[in-house]
């Protein structure tokens, strides 16, 4: 019943195309709206039923196309309320935040269609029109006046012909009190986008009603506070006293005489009450001068930080270098802790090493060693023999002659015939690393013979294992 006055009303304003009827109307709306008496958690629209009465207005969205808006309003082109087609929709709107909602709209009603390029049929034929899309508000629902946008994409069907369209458009949500009942004053521009749907204009004025209450947090008042206990029926109520479910005396509120430590001697005889003791030292833990961690009765080294292991004394340094007998690779013999406490026999040999380097040749542009190079070949196998924790680094250069990645190889298979000999010798092949670089590390100028004869060399360098 109230949806038909409502469409008589909205028939009656445009019959008499009275705007300033259409705003005294919104703004009474207004006015009568009554105040929210409690503000809900939140404003997000609720799921909402919304039955509509509109009029499709064919006549001027063509009068549009043919000229342009200007001249329509200028020419009083608008058209009539005979002009127009009336109509009845269903609306489902809920909101994806307190700005914007979902909105899903199906409109009916009879009209003689005027298909773009078409003769009409000649008789009015039912219109069948649905659509779905967004209405971006510019205040929340807690607002009595709520202007918003449209857009959204639909589709329509009359007779036999199927089509498509985009909504676009304004209007103005009422809320009629607590966000339960709204009035929508709505105004469409549907644009077809497939080739049988006419442009039109839809006015309408709906009426909706939210699906659900709004949940409102409601909190409930602070329970009365609780009458004092007495659990332990000491003669202390419990919100004084500290040991409330075990009888004590006032002396200690409410505890019995205490024993923090819980060591067996109570506090007024324990020289250390919040440490366990024992009655030899008035209640105090056994002492640890050191602060090791091992108390003196158990403490070999009782003045001196040490570790269990060796009965509270320190990790032995047998040999004195600085290095602890559990760290040190050489317990027995004097080296540097980063050596690991090992002499650092590389380095007191290199230079030996450097001596032997000088003495390797080879073949002119090969790999085979001359025999004037197995001296040294063998006192390198023998410096190597001699110290097994020992290991070397075989680095072949060569000069810049000729292509560069030729001269790498050449250099890779030098060292290699190095590493060869010694392993040959019984050498382990894990102890020994070979490098070639070809010319890439230059230690003199290549442009001059002597230059280039520096550079044509084999470097042997210690490391220890």
């Amino acid at each position: 019943m109230f949806l038909c006055t409502q469409y008589l009303l909205f028939l009656h304003i445009f019959k008499h195309n009275n705007m300033k009827k259409i705003l005294f109307s919104f703004l009474a709306l207004s006015i009568g709206a009554s105040a929210f008496s409690q503000a809900p958690e939140s404003y997000k629209k609720r799921p909402t039923l919304v039955f509509n009465g509109f009029l499709n207005d064919f006549t001027t969205a063509s009068r549009i196309k043919a000229s342009s808006l200007s001249s329509v309003l200028n020419n009083s082109g608008w058209a009539k309320i005979s002009e127009t087609t009336p109509g009845i929709g269903l609306q489902y709107l809920q909101g994806l935040n307190e700005h914007i909602d979902v909105n899903t709209r199906l409109d009916l009603s009879f009209v003689d269609y005027p298909f773009p390029n078409r003769a009409k049929l000649g008789t009015d034929k039912g219109l069948a029109e649905v659509a779905a899309g967004l209405n971006f508000k510019l205040l929340s629902d807690k607002y009595v006046v709520n202007p918003y946008l449209h857009t959204g994409v639909g589709a329509s069907v009359s007779s036999v012909y199927w089509g498509a369209y985009i909504p676009v458009g304004a209007g103005l949500q009422f809320n009629l009190g607590k966000e339960n009942t709204f009035l929508f004053s709505d105004f469409q521009y549907r644009i077809g986008i497939t080739e049988l749907v006419a442009n039109h204009l839809n006015y309408s004025l709906g009426l909706g009603t939210a699906l659900v209450d709004r949940k409102v947090k409601v909190i409930p008042p602070p329970p009365p506070p609780p009458a004092p206990m007495d659990t332990d029926k000491d003669g202390i109520f419990d919100d004084v006293d500290k040991c409330p479910t075990v009888v004590g005396v006032a002396k200690y509120q409410g505890c019995p005489v205490p024993d923090t430590d819980k060591d067996g001697i109570n506090d007024d005889n324990d020289k250390c009450p919040t440490v366990v003791g024992v009655a030899k030292y008035q209640g105090c833990p056994v002492p640890d001068t050191d602060k090791d961690g091992i108390n003196d009765e158990e403490d070999k080294c009782p003045t001196v930080a040490g570790v269990a292991k060796y009965q509270g004394c320190p990790i032995p340094d047998t040999d004195g270098d600085g290095v602890n007998d559990e760290l040190d690779k050489c317990p027995n013999e004097v080296g540097p802790a980063s050596n690991n406490g090992c002499p650092e026999k590389a380095k007191q040999m290199q230079s030996k090493a450097d001596l032997m380097a000088k003495d390797i040749y080879f073949q002119t542009g090969s790999d085979k060693l001359v025999k004037k190079s197995y001296a040294s070949a063998t006192a390198i196998f023998t410096l190597l023999n001699e110290n097994s924790d020992l290991g070397i680094d075989i680095l072949g250069h060569t000069d810049n002659t000729g292509k560069a990645a030729a001269n790498k190889t050449l250099s890779q298979k030098r060292a290699n015939a190095v590493k060869a000999y010694l392993v040959k010798k019984g050498i382990d092949a894990s102890r020994i690393n070979a490098e070639g670089y070809g010319d890439a590390m230059p230690i003199a100028d290549n442009k001059t013979a002597a230059g280039k004869a520096k550079n044509r060399r084999v470097e042997l360098k210690l490391k220890q294992l």
